[in-house]
């Protein structure tokens, strides 16, 4: 499993997100504090506090290594 810091702070960024794992197999999961929600859910992310910065996990490895260049623009250092 591999985990990453997203920041998804406006309605676009959210929509390209979601395109982004969606069109991959896998499980993404996205969490803010004790909430966790499915990653392909446009519904379950705007349930989370958007304002601050939320930890993807991706849980299978070689997925994440095909995944993550495409994440770069949500990803923050």
């Amino acid at each position: 499993m591999k985990s990453i810091k997203v920041y998804l702070d406006t309605i676009d960024k959210v929509k390209g997100f979601v395109n982004v794992v969606s069109v991959c197999d896998g499980d993404f999961d996205l969490s803010s504090g004790r909430y966790v929600v499915d990653a392909k859910s446009i519904m379950g992310i705007f349930s989370l506090d958007l304002s601050k910065t939320l930890t993807l996990n991706i849980h299978d490895n070689e997925v994440a290594d095909r995944i993550l260049p495409q994440l770069k623009a949500y990803e923050v250092q």
